[in-house]
């Protein structure tokens, strides 16, 4: 068999010595020396962040979760009340709105007026309006910042999610939960410090599909990117071990290869190696601490009702708003739970409602439950889908829309209690304080602690940022 002579290289004998003898000799003083460099790893914190100790301010929130409504619930029939648009229902829509505008499938067709399908109530001391499709939100309207003036640029499912996501439409770019756990690392050596669940309403439309992508850590080493869990059954596949395999057994393979990994990262840079590394590791520590997490016997009935969960681990929005309020308790940094079903483009009455019901307890109870255990103050809430839905009709529904959408914050140091943007009179565009997706990115890592303009990753020769290479702004006017 003809050799390469860079492989014929790689395996002669100067070449074996000079790769080996270092090995060789290394794996011998380890033992003698009661495998040091194994006991170093062991101690590694599994989730460095490389502003651990050096925030560029006082930060107001240690903790994120987004509640994305996949698929772009509408702002009209939620937080976004407008009478004037009921008053129009069923009239042409005005072409001064319209006008080289760009829309999804309702482009060259003609527009028609579509008003509110459900009513609105002014909640609280703040007055907020809230639909009636979500009652429990608007008990709590007091505790909400709600957004009504949130922008994107991407028209599309896939890319406004990733947009929302990541900054950018660019495949390989880290989503937000991966720079925030770069950044802060986690609190928690047992678990991933950046979680996602998956639901979708039952008896909804049929959901869209949501890609892994979504969740990755694109350019930042591999170790920050968000792991999902299983929503139902075993949250993570093959959490035991097999028959035959006993933990110690298992521990001393896990240190045997971190120990070869280690050695390895002496010789060799490779950021892989790391997340090779704290992987093993966190694999280990996760077949019991994951066991834990997800037995949720131990949660009193009222914290159930308050949930609206009918059974534990069922793979409801409901159980994983409760198994995300675990997560935050035990360190988690950053947890992202996708409930899709939200693409009305028909049915909007009925499948607002289905959505709506299935989200809008277990929202409000999540945000109760963080105030009532002291969290909500440093867990910053957000809610809210990639885009919003056209005033104009599409047949039984509405269409994308991106000129307009409205989303809602609580805790992490946003003011509690106020609405900030407005939108014209029929909801169609942005009148005042916009705020665009990086806008909003800017936001989030600010109350974090972070400066965007000085969190960045080289990357092909550039520094890639969470807020791309605009000039986004925190929208300050919100924070308290």
């Amino acid at each position: 068999m003809h050799l390469d002579p860079e492989h014929a290289m790689s395996i002669n004998r100067r070449t074996f010595l000079h790769k080996s003898f270092a090995g060789l000799g290394g794996m011998a003083m380890a033992s003698i020396a009661g495998r040091s460099m194994g006991a170093v790893a062991t101690n590694e914190k599994a989730w460095p962040g490389v502003l651990d100790n050096a925030l560029h301010h006082a930060p107001k929130a240690k903790r994120v979760i987004h509640l994305c409504m996949a698929g772009g619930p509408s702002h009209l029939e939620s937080f976004d009340y407008k009478p004037e648009l009921a008053r129009m229902d069923g009239q042409q829509f005005p072409e001064s709105f319209t006008a080289g505008q760009q829309l999804a499938q309702l482009q060259g067709k003609q527009l028609v007026a579509r008003g509110p399908v459900t009513g609105f109530k002014q909640y609280g001391d703040s007055g907020l309006w809230v639909s009636d499709y979500f009652p429990h939100l608007g008990e709590i309207a007091d505790d909400l910042c709600i957004i009504k003036s949130m922008t994107t640029t991407q028209i599309n499912h896939d890319p406004a999610h990733a947009f929302m996501n990541t900054g950018s439409i660019i495949k390989g770019r880290p989503s937000m939960g991966s720079w925030l756990l770069y950044g802060l690392g986690a609190e928690t050596e047992n678990l991933p410090g950046y979680v996602v669940l998956i639901s979708k309403p039952p008896g909804g439309r049929n959901p869209q599909p949501v890609s892994s992508r979504q969740w990755s850590a694109g350019f930042l080493p591999s170790k920050y990117q968000g792991v999902q869990f299983q929503s139902k059954g075993n949250a993570v596949h093959f959490i035991g071990n097999p028959e035959g395999i006993c933990q110690s057994t298992q521990r001393q393979i896990i240190d045997e290869v971190k120990y070869l990994n280690a050695h390895k990262r002496q010789s060799t840079f490779d950021p892989e190696l790391e997340t090779r590394i704290a992987q093993y590791e966190m694999a280990f520590r996760m077949q019991s601490s994951v066991p834990q997490l997800t037995d949720m016997s131990g949660e009193s009935q009222d914290t159930l009702d308050m949930y609206g969960v009918e059974q534990l681990g069922d793979g409801s929005y409901a159980s994983n708003c409760l198994l995300a309020r675990r997560m935050l308790e035990q360190g988690v940094r950053f947890v992202q739970l996708y409930h899709r079903g939200w693409d009305h483009h028909g049915g909007i009455k009925k499948y607002m409602e289905v959505s709506a019901k299935s989200s809008d307890q277990a929202s409000a109870a999540l945000i109760k439950d963080l105030k009532q255990r002291g969290m909500l103050e440093d867990t910053l809430v957000i809610w809210g889908g990639e885009f919003g839905r056209t005033p104009m009709g599409q047949g039984s529904g509405r269409d994308h829309h991106i000129n307009a959408f409205s989303i809602a914050l609580a805790g992490g140091g946003v003011k509690p209690g106020i609405s900030y943007g407005k939108t014209d009179e029929l909801g169609y565009g942005v009148v005042e304080n916009e705020c665009t997706v990086h806008d909003l990115h800017a936001t989030m890592l600010h109350l974090c602690g972070i400066d965007f303009a000085r969190f960045s990753y080289k990357f092909q020769g550039l520094d890639g940022r969470l807020t791309g290479v605009e000039h986004p702004h925190v929208v300050k006017d919100i924070l308290s």
